[in-house]
């Protein structure tokens, strides 16, 4: 592992893409075969190639706990060497440095390691080849192994860059390494294939979810339409489950866009499987009723559902799914067609399906800001978020935004609110209180109702980070209840009842929209208004913006 902890803090220490690409590269060229693409496999954040479904099943809590023992250090310790990194990969190494030698282990180790790890069920058997594996190891590996098992190194790393490190390793097209990656889901897989020059040799295999295609968000009609884009397709933007569906005679699957598999809407596997062929399609699970649809808190009812109560809540939370694109058709990879012409296919598949638990989105051609606009009223009026706007001839880049889609959207409301708890952030916002728990007046009570770490430049954090720390009530480690009179600005797509908050209600998608030095406390939104903006959201999902 020396050489991959040592590429990682390099690759950590700069900002430099080409310098990060060229430590890569010249980690995976100095590697055999088997550790270059298994290291691969780890630069991502992953312990397995993307397409399996393998989970290692070690919780934080368990990480936590067995650096502690192995350090020697009390909780209290150890939090406050948690202040300072905000990671607990970085955690661990300060803590053992100095009490605890190791060994440097072998990449294959690891992987061992991590293979025993997937397929153990007893959690108690698990922390016993988790203890194994990190009493073995150096502080420098440790480190690197915690930060795989979180799912994140934290060294300002993605996966673009380690495709493009195995193109310069190997002197291969980048275009055709990401490509490589993107069909089999599989990094290790696409070195080899990189190092053996057969990268064309890569196919398509259903059931391992892609990266999905993402919209870029817009403030108004008019930042659509230039003197290089004079048309858009314009579809509704729906509040429900962004869904890809793979078909194969009768098998289906579906995926989330965090590309784990959804299991709570079987009732849609039989009209999926009905249509002809195989494919992937993309499109949209919402709550449906009575041809309208349904808020998303509805929908959320039946999210995390056991088996045997899915059937009831079938009935109670009907759902459609409303596809919008497809990806692959009867072997044929559609990735780069023109939307157009992935649209005539996609409505030629829906000419033999008349179930209403499949939909096909509508798509209007629009050329001009007053049509946009015209569409994106029609769009809320009908219960939806938005629109998306979509170049006709945008190609499918999985995975990115860029300029063909964009969506246009409203907030379901704002309130205003008081900030009751700060939290230290994450990452590079490890040492400001970057997260703030915010509550709502009910008479003389404040009442917390959310938590929201967006919306605010770096100079804003830093600033109220000073404030806060000034203004400390009671100082719990990592959060601080502090003293309520910072008043901001939230807005909200929507709110779901919520036992979490003592309010009673959480709201979705917080985000901050400024601070509010202007108003007082005494002034902030009520719980009753948060009651009537949820009744109104609940009663009219026909009209469910407030405007």
């Amino acid at each position: 592992m020396l050489l991959f902890n040592q590429t990682a803090d390099a690759v950590s220490a700069t900002a430099k893409k080409l310098e990060k690409i060229r430590l890569l590269a010249d980690l995976l060229k100095s590697l055999p075969l088997s550790d270059a693409a298994q290291s691969a496999i780890f630069l991502t954040g992953q312990a397995f190639p993307r397409h399996e479904e393998r989970v290692l099943g070690i919780g934080g809590s368990t990480l936590y706990r067995q650096v502690a023992e192995l350090a020697g250090k009390t909780s209290q310790e150890l939090t406050a060497i948690y202040r300072k990194h905000g990671d607990l990969g970085d955690v661990a190494e300060e803590a053992l440095r100095e009490t605890h030698s190791g060994r440097d282990v072998t990449i294959a180790e690891v992987a061992n390691s991590f293979e025993n790890l997937a397929a153990l069920r007893n959690q108690s058997q698990k922390v016993a080849v988790l203890k194994s594996l990190l009493e073995q190891s150096s502080p420098a590996d440790v480190k690197y192994i915690i930060k795989i098992i979180t799912g994140d190194l934290r060294i300002g790393l993605k996966e673009i860059l380690v495709e493009e490190a195995i193109a310069k390793a190997f002197d291969r097209p980048p275009d055709a390494v990401r490509r490589a990656n993107m069909l089999t889901g599989d990094i290790g897989k696409t070195l080899r294939l990189a190092a053996a020059d057969q990268l064309a040799s890569a196919t398509m295999v259903l059931f391992h979810p892609i990266g999905f295609m993402l919209a870029t968000p817009v403030e108004t009609a008019e930042e659509l339409l230039d003197a290089k884009q004079t048309q858009f397709l314009i579809e509704e933007k729906y509040d429900g489950i962004r869904a890809q569906i793979h078909k194969n005679a009768s098998r289906v699957k579906i995926f989330s866009r965090t590309l784990d598999e959804v299991t709570e809407f079987p009732e849609l596997a039989a009209p999926i499987a009905a249509l002809p062929g195989e494919f992937i399609l993309d499109g949209e699970i919402l709550a449906w009723k009575n041809e309208h649809p349904l808020p998303f808190t509805e929908l959320q009812k039946r999210l995390g559902r056991k088996t045997n109560q899915l059937s009831l809540w079938s009935q109670e939370v009907p759902v459609t799914f409303a596809a919008f694109d497809i990806l692959y058709l009867n072997s044929e990879l559609l990735l780069d067609f023109p939307l157009r012409n992935r649209r005539a296919k996609l409505e030629a598949l829906f000419t033999a399906s008349r179930d209403p638990a499949l939909q096909l989105t509508t798509a209007i051609l629009r050329n001009s800001s007053d049509s946009v606009v015209q569409s994106f009223r029609d769009s809320l009026a009908a219960g939806h978020e938005g629109i998306v706007a979509k170049d006709p001839e945008s190609t499918y880049t999985p995975g990115r935004r860029g300029g063909n889609w964009f969506k246009l959207k409203e907030p379901f409301a704002t309130l205003d609110v008081v900030v009751t708890a700060v939290e230290y952030g994450h990452g590079k916002r490890h040492g400001v209180l970057s997260d703030y728990t915010f509550a709502v007046r009910s008479g003389e009570q404040l009442l917390n109702i959310g938590k929201a770490y967006s919306g605010l430049t770096d100079a804003e954090i830093a600033g109220y980070t000073e404030y806060f720390l000034k203004h400390t009530t009671e100082d719990q480690g990592f959060l601080r209840v502090v003293e309520p009179n910072v008043v901001i600005e939230v807005a909200f797509n929507n709110m779901q009842k919520s036992k979490r908050h003592a309010s009673g209600y959480a709201l979705r998608f917080p985000r901050i929209v400024r601070f509010r030095p202007d108003k007082p406390v005494a002034e902030i939104d009520t719980l009753a208004r948060v009651e009537e903006l949820y009744a109104k959201q609940t009663t009219l999902p026909s009209a469910h913006k407030e405007r």
